[in-house]
């Protein structure tokens, strides 16, 4: 009878985009470990991504909004499996309860340092501290080495195998032609670009050779999506999917693009996943931490002196940082591309 190998529970339940960044430790621990039995802690609203990764075992889902319900739950799901080690990525105290639920033997967290809300109480080891001097995606790497296995030299994500072939939508045949692709905003309103950039890039966009767009984002984004479509220059066509994607249709159509133009957000972190170029767009976050990988030379940074002021709402200033950013120098890094 073959070795079992260790159970693994990763606990990742945040935003899209730390949820994706998450995803390359997945084969690098099955690649070390064959016989491994991966688990992963999500919420609802990432739980169709980390599902779509074909070395996850299992997805034990965490739903906020049932409360004291929902945990009690989880505790459940959790203490149903001997789990031998337990990655706790998610450095909040929430995360550090469910990690102290897995009861696994081996809780390996981020250093007291880089956690929060008292983390690091709850697991047996911590990775060592570097701030935000590096990016997520190597922060997360670090969490291999407790465990013995190297960094690999070629990260990936499962998402390989998601293309716009695979999926079947009525508007797949829309995108026949070469197209860039434009996320709309992201989950903190200080991060987003106002509409005119939007505009203005539209209407310079067929001087880059690119004369089909296709509109991303989420449903709270739909009537963004129909002004600047009913806007848009006759030089550019375009296909308005605001609020009209699952997640594994979101892979397929990041994948497709030429290259794609958005602030800081999940699906930027799904094309350095993906290896789409992603020109983004930073204001109040750190180009530094949170650049996708691959693109981290398209990275456009305000040059006001608050920025980055990590706050979801910029504090009355208008969101100047993101104001400031132009539909030509956009345009520039685009046709770098």
């Amino acid at each position: 009878m073959s070795d079992p190998g260790p159970r693994v529970l990763i606990i990742l339940m945040g935003a899209l985009g730390d949820v994706v960044r998450g995803l390359c430790l997945v084969d690098a621990i099955r690649a070390a470990w064959p016989n491994c039995r991966v688990t992963w802690l999500v919420e609802p609203a990432c739980a169709g991504l980390v599902k779509l990764h074909p070395n996850i075992d299992r997805v034990v889902v965490f739903d906020r909004k049932s409360g004291l319900r929902g945990v009690l739950a989880v505790r459940k799901e959790l203490q149903a499996e001997a789990y031998d080690v337990t990655l706790d990525l998610q450095r909040h105290f929430k995360s550090g309860v469910f990690s102290r639920f897995s009861r696994a033997p081996r809780r390996i967290g981020f250093n007291s340092r880089d956690a929060k809300e008292l983390n690091s109480l709850f697991n047996t080891e911590q990775v060592t501290a570097h701030g935000e001097q590096i990016s997520k995606v190597e922060h997360y790497l670090k969490f291999l080495a407790p465990l013995g296995i190297a960094t690999p030299e070629r990260l990936t994500t499962g998402l390989e195998a998601i293309t716009l072939e695979r999926v079947t939508t009525p508007w797949k045949g829309l995108l026949s032609e070469r197209y860039v692709g434009l996320v709309l905003g992201s989950s903190w309103d200080s991060k987003d670009w106002p509409e005119e950039g939007y505009q203005g890039l539209l209407k310079q966009l067929a001087s880059t050779g690119i004369r089909v767009a296709t509109l991303i984002g989420d449903k709270s984004r739909v009537e963004m999506a129909a002004r600047l479509e009913s806007g848009a220059p006759e030089s550019v066509k375009i296909v308005n999917l605001a609020g009209k994607t699952s997640l594994e249709e979101l892979v397929a159509v990041l994948r497709g693009a030429a290259v794609v133009v958005g602030p800081d957000s999940g699906p930027a972190h799904i094309c350095g996943a993906i290896g789409t170029k992603h020109v983004t767009l930073f204001g109040p976050t750190p180009a530094v931490r949170n650049a996708p990988r691959g693109s981290e030379h398209l990275a456009i940074t305000s040059a006001v002196g608050c920025s980055p002021c990590k706050r979801r709402v910029c504090p009355g200033l208008g969101k100047v940082c993101m104001r400031l950013i132009s539909p030509e120098a956009v345009l520039a890094r685009i046709a770098e591309v």
